[in-house]
């Protein structure tokens, strides 16, 4: 879910990266515009939680970024995105260190994997499906998963040959990855695990 905040004036990348309103909101830069990034639904967060937790278990920690490193896109103006999960290779990783900010800019390495888990809503499900789809793409990342709750399904993205080509899994099929390739969890494992955990209030 997002919610675009007025400004005075469109930002420029580095404006939007020294920028500070006095707040802890989270922002995404989209052509030159803030644009809020509010608290999301308890089953978006089990769901970014769960996969997080599986990440873990097949990359070091220090490589699974957990909404807390953004990535320069391209686009009409500057833009920046802030990924619900994020695995990195160790490329990218290096190039964030001593940085002050976990910003992947565009003259660094790109990460393997960005994962979005779409919110309720056209323009929330458009944006992942088709605007990040793009400028994953331009980005060069080796695969974008996008997790939608409300179709049950989780379509992954991989790059081939300069675009992306989706691969749409539902039910008892066990996605297939090339970043995760001994990943063995099927799409209702993955949906089932976040849904039991709202039921109980983990």
């Amino acid at each position: 879910m997002t919610q675009r905040t007025k400004t005075q004036k469109l930002l420029t990348f580095e404006e939007y990266l020294t920028y500070d309103d006095g707040t802890d909101t989270r922002y995404e830069l989209v052509d030159g515009e803030l644009v809020e990034m509010p608290p999301e639904s308890q089953e978006n967060s089990n769901l970014a939680r769960f996969l997080f937790v599986e990440l873990l278990k097949h990359f070091a920690f220090y490589l699974v970024a957990h909404k807390d490193t953004e990535i320069e896109v391209t686009g009409r103006r500057a833009r920046c995105r802030l990924p619900d999960l994020m695995v990195h290779t160790e490329e990218s990783y290096a190039a964030l260190i001593g940085a002050t900010r976990a910003t992947i800019t565009r003259d660094m390495p790109p990460p393997a994997l960005v994962i979005e888990i779409v919110s309720s809503g056209t323009a929330n499900r458009v944006r992942d499906y088709r605007y990040k789809r793009t400028e994953y793409a331009a980005r060069e990342i080796l695969e974008y998963w996008i997790v939608d709750p409300q179709m049950q399904q989780i379509t992954i993205c991989q790059w081939v040959e300069g675009q992306y080509e989706d691969k749409v899994f539902t039910d008892a099929t066990c996605m297939e990855s090339v970043v995760v390739a001994d990943w063995a969890l099927t799409v209702e494992q993955v949906f089932n695990s976040a849904n039991r955990a709202e039921l109980l209030g983990e």
